[in-house]
């Protein structure tokens, strides 16, 4: 908010008035905007490394954007976009080495692309 407003040529003093007021109503919350990016991610099957770079170029502090991830991945949900990247682009072509291109695009951990990977293409469970 504070790029934008200074990319406006807002006065510095008026800019931080208004954040300070803003965020003493509530209204900025660095969390909430956090999760909602991460829900958009997940939506799109993006890995942990892929979200963490969305945030931080979206304005999240860093430390806050690894947390939040961390968080997320605790629950499990980047492992499921993997599955669910891999059943997608299985039933386009079966091409694995498409899958971990898609995959690496994406910040998917190795890890997780090589158990999805072997597992949905040695046994061919996406058809």
């Amino acid at each position: 908010l504070r790029d934008k407003l200074v990319e406006r040529e807002y006065d510095a003093e008026v800019i931080d008035r208004v954040v300070a007021r803003l965020e003493e109503l509530g209204l900025i919350d660095d969390e909430e905007y956090a999760r909602n990016v991460i829900r958009s991610c997940t939506a799109r099957m993006m890995g942990a490394r892929g979200v963490i770079r969305e945030l931080v170029r979206k304005g999240v502090p860093r430390p806050l954007a690894e947390r939040m991830v961390r968080e997320t991945a605790q629950a499990g949900v980047f492992e499921d976009c993997a599955w669910e990247l891999g059943r997608t682009v299985a039933k386009k072509n079966a091409c694995k080495r498409r899958f971990w291109s898609a995959g690496g695009r994406k910040g998917h951990a190795p890890e997780d692309l090589r158990a999805v990977s072997d597992e949905l293409f040695r046994r061919r469970i996406y058809e």
